[in-house]
């Protein structure tokens, strides 16, 4: 199945920091044609084909924890419950426009922890264009992202749909798992990408490590489910340190274990005399004594 394959765009207002989660990597502006668009869709298409992210849409109820309002759980329709917290740009949404009583269509960037799998999900935003006085889709844009498939929205509100871009670095069709390391874009200029790895389940096609995936993703059965999958470039492959290299094609020359010389050591001297064949060796001249010159 293949599902339209879109960005996150804020439907709040922007702070105007830049995002710590992938799906903003890309340094190059959108024209006023893209962004006009973006706004009609919680998640907007990428900016460029190796753009990493992990985003995704759920559909259910908030509950915060008693006098916490950032840390809470995000109740599906299902009865299925997910850790979430709320990241700092979307507190005043929730605080001044979100009925926390009723259902709603969140915004998350998706989590997998490494000892036990489960998902949980930072809450970047909630989309409701008629809540907070965006533009409502147009007939034209429905009737088209009707006919390219399901709708992200009527996905989410089926059990969440999730867009994630990113490199293959394991994958075990035996256990249908799969794990996609994801870039970060750094809070700072003056900071360095960090990464960070999300676990999947389902299978892809053959030598699908190393390689950029454009994967589309839902939640099924307590796990994220690859449900469309599109593979867009071969990542470079970069030298690791420690990492010997191979010997070049058609060298002659052996390769040098670490400890053993270039070359034979000499033997002291006397050691190789004895140590040579008795027939190779010449027997030393006997020295003679010169006679002394007479006196007058």
């Amino acid at each position: 199945m293949n599902f339209p394959v879109n960005q996150f765009s804020q439907s709040f207002p922007s702070s105007g920091q830049p995002s710590p989660d992938s799906s903003h990597v890309s340094s190059k502006p959108q024209n006023a044609a893209t962004s006009s668009s973006s706004r009609q869709q919680p998640i907007s298409p990428p900016t460029h084909a190796m753009q990493y992210r992990a985003i995704g849409l759920l559909w259910g109820q908030y509950q915060p924890q008693k006098e916490q309002l950032t840390r809470g759980t995000l109740s599906l329709s299902d009865g299925t419950e997910i850790d979430a917290v709320l990241l700092g740009r979307a507190i005043g949404v929730v605080k001044n426009h979100v009925d926390l009583e009723q259902a709603h269509l969140w915004v998350v960037y998706p989590r997998t922890r490494q000892n036990d799998d489960h998902l949980h999900v930072q809450i970047v935003g909630v989309w409701e264009p008629e809540t907070l006085g965006q533009p409502q889709p147009s007939s034209t844009e429905s009737t088209s992202a009707e006919s390219e498939g399901t709708s992200p929205v009527a996905l989410a509100k089926e059990g969440g749909y999730f867009s994630v871009r990113g490199e293959v670095v394991y994958y075990s069709q035996e256990e249908e798992k799969v794990i996609v390391k994801i870039k970060q874009s750094p809070r700072r200029d003056s900071e360095s990408p960090k990464f960070f790895k999300l676990k999947l389940q389902g299978t892809l096609p053959e030598k699908p490590l190393g390689r950029f995936w454009d994967l589309q993703v839902q939640w099924q059965d307590n796990a994220l489910a690859i449900q469309g999958a599109e593979q867009i470039g071969i990542l470079s492959p970069k030298n690791k340190k420690g990492r010997k290299k191979p010997p070049k094609k058609g060298s002659s020359r052996p390769e040098r274990t670490q400890g053993a010389p270039s070359r034979p050591r000499p033997h002291p001297r006397g050691e190789q005399a004895a140590d040579r064949p008795a027939s190779k060796q010449k027997p030393r001249p006997k020295p003679t004594k010169r006679p002394e010159k007479k006196s007058d």
